[in-house]
């Protein structure tokens, strides 16, 4: 790649509001021993859109990287016709994360957690010689695999047994990827359990989830996106959520580009849905809790398996801690919404019929409440709506394609013993 001059930024407590330096992989605030996210703070406070950058690095002064990897891939934000019209909307943008070729989309995973790996993995240093670890209901494991696969990044995933549909590929991948397993029963938080065990070997080091300022970031692409096409900021985002980090990132990125001065200064309302019958942010919410309620984890199991949307099935997500999902909507007058798979269904073939592209369970979940909300009367018509489809295009990008699917090294038991993981996960990179 050519020479590029590392993103210049530092860190802050959200919290505390102290600011301090990145040591080079910071997750957390030494100097604050609750539950608070950090953010960047980035040098340059306009944000400089380089057309001539391949991909989402585009965005690259609001990303906080060391290096340039090969990237083709970006959130594109155009205005709906087909759906506006159907919804009665003057104003709805769309911003996809996908394979949609007649919109500039080319996503190859289909997903937008690319963002979140070209930015993860460009934070990365090349001299690093541990091994990234990324748990995941799927998606993110595919937009992780390839990126690495792509760049020579060596990488441990941790899926669900269940899940592992999800990765498909249209090639095979470079051997520097290895994919582990929870037995068949176990959700998205059993494989968080398993990679945490793999963890506590100095071999790896974790990719953080919602506490990587890199994966924010990337997702907050999608709203940069947007505002820069649009020219101002939504006065709605709407966005299903497995863990609430996409969410969080908008927010994050709306109050920069507040400060940036030229979009406006618009808080959106953050319109956030899970699938039912998988809603503990959905409860928490409802019932103003900043803690989750409890949630017995065989019932969360059962209800994960129940819904068609897997990658909404995170038990533990972001949402109580400082600079949280939680803080996100109060911030922005937000709510968090649900639907059933029936409701998803009828709105992706609504999709599919007035946009011309297919897509992925949890943006339906998204475009279905936006429909119920609509017939409630509680969206202005003429509003500005950001609506991102996190994921989509998969038959047009699997058409006539064989697929390559990637299968798990190791399958452990539910509650595996600690000492055989490690020992297991070390020798697959030996």
């Amino acid at each position: 790649m050519a020479q590029f001059t590392p993103t210049q930024y530092e860190l802050i407590c959200v919290a505390t509001g102290e600011q301090f330096a990145d040591a080079g992989w910071t997750l957390d605030y030494a100097g604050y021993d609750k539950p608070s996210l950090v953010r960047a703070a980035y040098a340059k406070k306009q944000l400089t859109v380089y057309d001539d950058q391949q991909g989402l690095y585009k965005f690259r002064d609001w990303l906080p990287m060391k290096r340039m990897l090969k990237c083709d891939a970006a959130p594109v934000t155009y205005r709906s016709e087909g759906l506006a019209k159907a919804l009665g909307l003057e104003n709805l943008y769309i911003t996809f994360n996908g394979y949609f070729p007649e919109r500039g989309a080319k996503m190859m995973t289909c997903s937008f957690k690319e963002t979140e790996a070209y930015s993860v993995c460009a934070r990365t240093d090349a001299a690093c010689d541990k091994i990234l670890v990324v748990a995941s209901a799927g998606n993110t494991a595919r937009a992780f695999a390839k990126v690495c696969s792509d760049n020579n990044i060596p990488l441990l995933l941790s899926v669900p047994e269940d899940n592992l549909n999800a990765m498909w590929f249209t090639e095979p991948l470079n051997d520097c990827v290895k994919l582990i397993s929870c037995r068949k029963g176990g959700d998205y938080f059993d494989a968080i359990h398993l990679s945490n065990l793999a963890l506590t070997s100095p071999m790896f080091y974790a990719e953080g989830g919602a506490k990587n300022i890199a994966r924010r970031d990337g997702m907050a692409t999608t709203v940069l996106s947007a505002v820069t096409t649009i020219g101002r900021i939504p006065d709605y985002y709407f966005q299903a959520v497995g863990s609430g980090t996409g969410a969080i990132a908008a927010w994050e990125a709306n109050m920069r580009l507040i400060e940036d001065g030229r979009y406006g200064e618009n808080l959106m309302r953050l319109m956030v849905s899970q699938n039912a019958p998988f809603l503990p942010m959905y409860d928490a919410w409802r019932a103003d809790s900043r803690a989750l309620l409890p949630y017995d984890d065989n019932q969360a199991r059962r209800d994960a398996e129940t819904i068609d949307a897997k990658v909404l099935s995170n038990r533990k997500p972001p949402y109580s801690l400082a600079g949280g999902l939680y803080d996100a909507l109060k911030a922005t007058n937000g709510d968090i919404l649900m639907a059933d798979n029936l409701q998803a269904a009828k709105a992706a073939e609504l999709f599919l019929q007035t946009e011309g592209i297919d897509i992925h369970p949890a943006p339906a979940i998204a475009l279905a409440t936006l429909i119920a909300e609509i017939e409630k009367g509680n969206i202005d018509k003429s509003a500005t709506i950001m609506l991102n489809i996190t994921s989509g295009g998969e038959k047009r990008a699997t058409e006539g394609k064989e697929l390559w699917y990637l299968k798990p090294s190791l399958v452990f038991d539910l509650d595996p013993n600690q000492e055989d993981v490690v020992a297991k996960v070390e020798a697959l990179f030996k």
